[in-house]
């Protein structure tokens, strides 16, 4: 273990060292990105750098996880440091040297990035494991976007004596470098609901002998945002958005049925409950109004991500030391945005971090937003997050 006044321009000097490592490394994953559970070849090149250091790999038998150890040889707590992997089913259409050569797979979520800079972590670690105690664990996660990749590590045993926890994710709608992080919610629980409503089908000119889905499925809209309005508070940060409906076959038909779905977006286990319910309520209640029936049904997804308090303050203090009081800030509210993290701080304190990916050409207010299809990170501050990693481990 070291403190904080070990670690400053010296580490971050370390950091900058291995830029162009990070750089190559994150740009060859980009150009090859892979989804899901499933990324034999972002395991291998990740297994290829972290060669040569004397970490013990293991492989995962669920997914193409890999978890690597670092063991200074003195006694001293277990520091989980995660990255994920996995990219996004989206076309690439920002035109550059390592621009996705696979149709429809995009890193537009910056898993790359994590990727890079934590495996040069793992080799600023490793040159200086004299300098501190215990062990670090690199957690290198698949399938985060959506599939629940950490649930799979958690299971095979990836928090085994873990005292501590801590990721970082990167995104452009912050300055290009800059740190933030938050004491307790930090990120949203994420469910997914489904909605068939059941009519009747027939011919368009006679609906008086037809019923109807789709005027209960339109309606369905308004009423679970009156919902919304009218049984949570305005205090707590809630959102249910439908963001896809489907209905019919052409002009003429009335259909059978209409289906809807969309994301449940809360940061309260109480309030989430709630709406659980009520979605089910006010869509059976719709239906049954217009002589429809109708079936509902929650798709659970991640909940809340919950940074514990003190490694919150870690790292601010952290962050502070490495880029000065001016490269650091405790956000006010959290973010609707979700992480499968939120699996691992549900057992062990830790917290998540953001750092600014922001490009030099524009400012964070203007710049394409993780998910875009033009989304760009800026490559420039990579060190930054390689330094918050490795220090995260140190200290403590």
């Amino acid at each position: 273990m070291t403190n904080l006044a070990n670690v400053g321009a010296d580490l971050l000097e370390e950091a900058r060292g291995l830029q162009d490592a990070t750089i190559e490394l994150r740009r060859s994953i980009h150009a090859e990105p892979e989804l899901g559970l499933d990324l034999p070849l972002t395991q291998k090149k990740i297994v290829e750098s972290l060669t040569g250091l004397g970490l013990d790999i293991t492989l995962g038998e669920s997914t193409t996880s890999v978890v690597a150890d670092l063991d200074t040889g003195k006694p001293g707590p277990t520091v989980l440091l995660r990255g994920d992997m996995d990219a996004l089913p989206l076309q690439e259409d920002f035109v550059s040297d390592f621009q996705s050569k696979y149709e429809g797979k995009m890193h537009a979520c910056g898993h790359d990035t994590h990727v890079a800079m934590l495996a040069s972590a793992a080799h600023l670690l490793s040159a200086n494991k004299s300098e501190f105690t215990g062990k670090v664990r690199f957690m290198f996660q698949p399938g985060e976007e959506g599939f629940h990749g950490a649930k799979y590590m958690i299971e095979e045993g990836v928090l085994d004596g873990v005292d501590r926890a801590f990721a970082i994710h990167v995104t452009t709608t912050a300055p290009n470098g800059f740190i933030a992080t938050r004491r307790g919610p930090v990120l949203a629980s994420a469910d997914r609901f489904e909605i068939t409503v059941n009519g009747q089908g027939g011919h368009a000119s006679a609906p008086q002998n037809c019923i109807d889905p789709i005027p209960p499925a339109a309606a369905l809209v308004g009423n679970l945002q009156s919902m919304m309005t009218r049984e949570v508070a305005a205090s707590d940060s809630a959102v249910v958005t439908v963001a896809h409906i489907e209905a019919g076959t052409t002009n003429n038909i009335i259909p059978a049925s209409a289906f809807l779905e969309g994301t449940i977006r809360t940061f309260d286990e109480g309030v989430r409950s709630h709406l659980h319910e009520a979605i089910g309520r006010v869509a059976h209640g719709t239906a049954t109004a217009h002589r429809c029936s109708c079936t509902t049904e929650i798709i659970p997804g991640y909940p809340t991500t919950i940074n514990d308090a003190g490694q919150a303050e870690l790292v601010g203090d952290v962050a502070s030391a490495l880029l000065g009081a001016d490269g650091f800030q405790f956000l006010a509210d959290p973010v609707m945005a979700a992480e499968d993290f939120s699996y691992v701080l549900q057992q062990v304190p830790g917290a998540m971090a953001m750092m600014g990916v922001c490009p030099d050409d524009t400012n964070p207010s203007e710049a394409e937003p993780n998910h875009s299809n033009l989304m760009r990170v800026n490559e420039s501050a990579l060190y930054n997050g390689v330094g918050l990693y490795a220090a995260m481990a140190m200290v403590g």
